[in-house]
């Protein structure tokens, strides 16, 4: 790999700057960055990492034009992710059309394609949690940046030309070291530490939705560390002429199994070595009808495609991510 020319985006961002790192650790330093990285406080999560160059978002097609150079591959990381966004024009300006623009140029280059979907794009889970490319078209995301996942997805899917590999990978809950610049998207384990710390007690919504007791919504958390390592392994599959057209497509990236956010936070809570002590509050208003209550990934096609490797258990990837980054004050990995 270490010969190979990579794009990585959202470089500066949570998972893109995860991604970097886990290259440089393979001995990867042939990689161009990409981001707004204009954003001063993501600064640390990029500037420590190897690399060739580091191009604005908005400048990176006409940057390789002028450039003229030979990529091996395009990871793409880069999207609006803010779930509390409404005005669909923003999501569909960075995650479908800006999209669509990388996907023409790796398919006229010949370019291997990774791309960060979403599990947003299942809405309210009652068409299942199934990656196949037929029912990606029935499905009725519940937010913006949702939608414009699955806009994406569904053209993807449709295109006959495409770069010569390629995979859309939908993410469930991911959480992890350098996510600390997000804010209110930030994982609850980050929310969590942050209350524990401050106030010994961590707040989370009560159910609004029958069949569901408070803090017993079930997500599919996934460790950023088992993320990136998925990402690699596709990355090397693709570089070593082991993956083939037919596997190209849309993949889950979960673990396969829903835990609740009582479970989270109890979790939390034991990577400081403390007692839980959990309160619950009323959902905000603006996110109520918009929530997803149950997520949970079929892994079926991930692991039919040959990736063997084990999934950090929700307790061991929280308090790897609480002892060893929070704790120790630690913002990247």
């Amino acid at each position: 790999m270490k010969e190979q020319q990579i794009i990585v985006t959202g470089a500066a961002g949570f998972i893109g700057s995860c991604m970097v790192q886990l290259l440089n650790e393979h001995g990867f330093e042939n990689i161009i960055i990409v981001d707004d990285f204009g954003v001063e406080e993501k600064r640390v999560n990029w500037e420590s990492k190897k690399f060739t160059a580091a191009v604005e978002r908005q400048s990176l097609i006409e940057w390789l034009d002028e450039k003229k150079l030979v990529i091996s591959a395009m990871i793409h990381l880069g999207a609006r992710t803010d779930t509390t966004e409404f005005d669909y024009a923003v999501h569909d300006e960075l995650n479908v059309q800006y999209s669509q623009d990388l996907w023409n140029y790796c398919t006229i280059h010949e370019i291997p394609f990774i791309y960060a979907s979403s599990a947003a794009t299942y809405g309210d889970g009652s068409k299942g949690y199934d990656d196949n490319h037929e029912v990606i078209f029935e499905l009725e995301p519940l937010n913006a940046y949702g939608i414009s996942k699955n806009e994406f997805d569904k053209w993807a899917v449709a295109q006959v030309n495409h770069p010569p590999l390629w995979t859309g990978l939908k993410f469930f809950n991911v959480y992890g070291p350098n996510e600390y610049h997000k804010g209110r998207m930030a994982s609850v384990i980050w929310h969590s530490f942050n209350q524990i710390n401050t106030t010994g007690v961590v707040k989370l919504f009560r159910s609004h939705k029958d069949g569901f007791k408070d803090g017993e919504q079930l997500r599919d958390f996934v460790y950023v560390k088992d993320l990136i390592q998925i990402i690699a392994w596709m990355l090397d599959e693709m570089l070593k002429n082991n993956w083939n057209e037919n596997q190209n497509g849309l993949y889950n990236i979960g673990t396969g199994k829903a835990r609740s956010f009582i479970d989270l936070v109890k979790a939390s809570f034991a990577g400081l070595d403390k007692q839980a002590n959990i309160e619950f509050i009323d959902m905000p208003l603006d996110i109520r009808d918009k929530y997803q209550y149950f997520t949970e990934a079929k892994m079926q096609k991930l692991r039919n495609a040959g990736y063997t490797k084990p999934f950090y258990s929700l307790e061991d990837g929280v308090e790897d991510y609480v002892r060893n980054y929070l704790a120790q004050h630690k913002k990247i990995y």
